[in-house]
């Protein structure tokens, strides 16, 4: 297993990772409804005597720029010891939601830029960082937002090859999960959100690379 005994995962991103998560970190029973919970209930059934905290301080609506933005008191400060990060939907989420106003959205290079920047400033600090892919429940690969997206996810898996980063392929995840017959809207009604069988999705995933078995 990845995880050392007594250390702190932390989980940043935006309304996937937040859930309602407690405020202003939300840690122990206040990790929110989404796969962070799920996550921290498997690590402590799993490994009751290990002590492992799993913090979570994802932030709904937001897009790498307010990571970046908010990086020094949401991840240094907090000091972790593993640090895993989803970002990347609402990046390309605003461009089609929010059309009169572009500048919500963040081009895959200032993604990709902001995206480095983060990381390196995290990385010399923590044991290991573990970047998740952003999704979309849609198994047309050629419609519009998700073949933006794509692009975005390569560049989330670039990252992770050149830096040696654990990587958790989850849009690979939910397409497995589509192939094998589960409804699109199964995992996540309005293709981003995921429901309670897609955040178990995500956790699964998360803790197989990671070295979890479950």
């Amino acid at each position: 297993m990845l995880f050392e005994k007594n250390s702190v995962l932390l989980m940043i991103g935006d309304s996937i990772t937040d859930c309602g998560r407690g405020r202003p970190v939300g840690e122990g029973d206040n990790l929110g409804a989404g796969y962070v919970n799920f996550i921290g209930a498997l690590l402590g059934a799993k490994f009751p005597r290990e002590n492992i905290t799993v913090k979570n301080t994802g932030i709904s609506g937001d897009t790498v720029k307010n990571l970046d933005a908010r990086w020094q008191a949401d991840v240094l400060d907090l000091a972790p010891d593993y640090l895993s990060i989803l970002i990347g939907v609402n990046d390309v989420w605003r461009r089609f939601d929010s059309p009169d106003n572009p500048e919500l959205a963040v081009g895959l290079a200032e993604y990709d830029d902001l995206y480095r920047g983060i990381t390196a400033k995290a990385k010399k600090n923590v044991k290991k960082i573990i970047l998740m892919t952003p999704f979309l429940a849609e198994q047309d690969k050629t419609e519009t937002m998700m073949a933006l997206l794509s692009e975005y996810i390569e560049a989330v898996k670039k990252i992770a090859a050149e830096n040696n980063f654990l990587l958790v392929d989850l849009q690979a995840e939910f397409d497995r999960y589509m192939a094998w017959g589960t409804a699109p809207k199964a995992l996540a009604s309005d293709r981003v959100h995921p429901s309670q069988l897609g955040s178990v999705v995500i956790a699964k995933a998360f803790l197989k690379v990671c070295g979890v078995d479950i």
